[in-house]
């Protein structure tokens, strides 16, 4: 089940996409504060290499998911640098799953991936916007970074919805405590 309803992403999607230049600033600036490392995952992108044009995609994508995360009634907890390695690499090995195989093959796995995430709406919501942008043929290495970040800013979002599975940095700590 997801956290984030499809009802909710379109409303988020709606919302941000009539926002004005200083009303996503705002937005971005709340990301800030309760989000830290998710905005941070997407602006070290343009230290990569990444365009304006590029970064744009992404911060619409961010922007969006969290509107749809203040919206959809969860409470949400930090996203932790941690989880957000912990994510990338379970990404990763699903992407190396892939590799190789036939185009078909690869739209059925991403389909089977869109309808079993549990974070579904919004899974599909970044693969389309990523389509939209061609970004997701990942013919540079700017390129596989940016589709690396979106997708893991889902990946993070699902484990934060999933109650017990989240870590924070205090949680973390404590953990390593006992």
């Amino acid at each position: 089940m997801t956290s984030i309803s499809q009802a909710t992403l379109v409303e988020a999607a709606t919302a941000v996409g009539r926002m004005g230049t200083s009303e996503c600033a705002q937005l971005a600036d709340e990301v800030f504060l309760r989000q830290p490392n998710l905005l941070a995952s997407v602006l070290v992108l343009h230290q990569m290499g990444a365009s304006h044009d590029q970064l744009g995609v992404l911060v619409n994508i961010l922007l969006v998911a969290y509107q749809a995360m203040k919206t959809s009634g969860h409470s949400w907890p930090v996203i932790s640098e941690q989880t957000q390695d912990r994510c990338l690499r379970r990404l990763t090995g699903k992407m190396r799953v892939v590799e190789g195989l036939a185009p078909e093959l690869v739209q059925r796995a991403v389909e089977q991936q869109v309808d079993e995430h549990g974070e579904r709406y919004l899974l599909a919501f970044v693969y389309g916007q990523l389509r939209d942008h061609d970004l997701l043929g990942v013919k540079t290495e700017v390129e596989k970074y940016m589709m690396l970040a979106a997708l893991n800013l889902v990946e993070c979002i699902a484990v934060a919805a999933v109650p017990g599975a989240r870590t924070t940095t205090r949680t973390a700590a404590a953990r390593s405590k006992r």
